[in-house]
């Protein structure tokens, strides 16, 4: 059975920005059933888990820490969504397996589309401080019982790719427990569900599924799961050519949500397969959005340089989706990074009121025949 054949995206959320309250109001009105709110956010707003499932493998997972990662809320949106229409499948799964899903864990970060909560924290690094109130309703739910497994659902800039040519559109990891990055049982079990999910997908998305660093990080939400004793699984989506509203990203990060459950609930913590995880090519930093080469500069003397940019993603209040800023982030020899789009220069005119692109300001130049 390939789930791409069921794959439904929710149409009442077409956007890769999704408003908090248009999210909560979705939640109360189709899932009510399923949804009991844990907390409250910095800024006041609620924050759900989703129950759902009679099976023993108990997982537990959470969408956008990260308030400008909306990839995975979508994913479960989608999820659900699909299962609507495959009620066997549906049945099949949630018999196996009990699914508690936090949407939208920083809702205030959500909503301004930020990576950090109202009180300018990063939930992935405050697992140890608890500054924030966030973080504390995440470790409370997971202390309230024995979860089998643990999905921390990410996304990732559109730098990485998987080998200098495809982008890095999934990426995973079995987050090491220890500095040494010692391969133990629980990241077996972790590495399993993730080579699964890989033969999968591997040939609808050739060539564009990763593996993240495993290096150690001693403040990080994933890290210290796992090394507290429950297998987690990193995901992150990326970019996908062509596709900055992230919706072959989203579809893609439904299908591989999808085939991590299903692994968990065949697998049921063993470890068979776990080998293959070590075939996925590891991210590479490779990529800028756009690389503008051969630019002839308006200089006394002459000047032919390179320019790397990427896009800012900005929520502006008032509009349904974020809008994408040109940022400078490198002039000068841009050999050892490739453009998403690349544009040759040569023979035109670089027309600006400044002789020279500056470093982390907005595009302010035109390039003209």
């Amino acid at each position: 059975m390939n789930f791409e054949h069921f794959y439904t995206a929710n149409p009442d959320f077409p956007n890769r920005y999704i408003s908090p309250e248009k999210l909560f109001s979705y939640l109360q009105t189709h899932l009510s059933d399923y949804i009991k709110e844990i907390g409250r956010s910095f800024l006041d707003k609620p924050i759900y888990k989703l129950s759902v499932g009679t099976g023993k493998i108990n997982i537990l997972a959470w969408s956008q820490m990260h308030g400008n990662e909306s990839n995975a809320t979508h994913a479960m949106l989608d999820l659900w969504k699909s299962l609507d229409n495959s009620p066997d499948v549906k049945n099949e799964l949630f018999s196996k397996i009990s699914l508690d899903f936090i949407f939208m864990l920083n809702p205030d970060g959500s909503e301004i589309w930020t990576r950090l909560t109202a009180s300018e924290i990063d939930l992935n690094r405050d697992f140890h401080n608890e500054a924030s109130k966030e973080i504390k309703f995440l470790k409370n739910l997971a202390a309230s019982k024995k979860y089998d497994y643990a999905l921390n659902l990410h996304e990732q800039r559109t730098i990485f790719t998987t080998d200098g040519i495809h982008p890095a559109t999934l990426s995973f990891l079995a987050p090491s427990e220890n500095i040494e990055r010692t391969v133990t049982d629980n990241r077996k079990k972790c590495m399993a569900v993730i080579a699964y999910v890989y033969n999968h997908l591997k040939e609808l998305i050739p060539n564009q599924i990763g593996r993240y660093s495993d290096e150690f990080y001693p403040t990080s939400t994933g890290d210290n799961f796992i090394k507290s004793g429950m297998p987690t699984i990193l995901f992150e989506g990326g970019h996908f050519v062509d596709d900055y509203s992230r919706k072959e990203t989203r579809k893609y990060y439904t299908i591989s949500l999808y085939y991590a459950l299903k692994a968990i609930s065949e697998l049921n913590s063993d470890t068979t397969g776990w080998e293959a995880y070590e075939e996925i090519p590891e991210n590479q930093e490779t990529h800028y959005d756009v690389v503008y080469r051969n630019v002839k500069l308006n200089t006394e003397h002459e000047c032919i340089l390179d320019i790397a940019v990427q896009y800012k993603e900005v929520f502006e209040e008032g509009k349904d989706e974020i809008s994408f800023i040109p940022f400078v982030v490198e002039a000068g020899d841009v050999k050892k990074r490739k453009g998403w789009l690349e544009i040759d220069c040569t023979g035109k005119r670089y027309i600006s009121d400044t002789k020279y692109p500056k470093l982390e300001a907005e595009v302010n130049f035109k390039i003209e025949d």
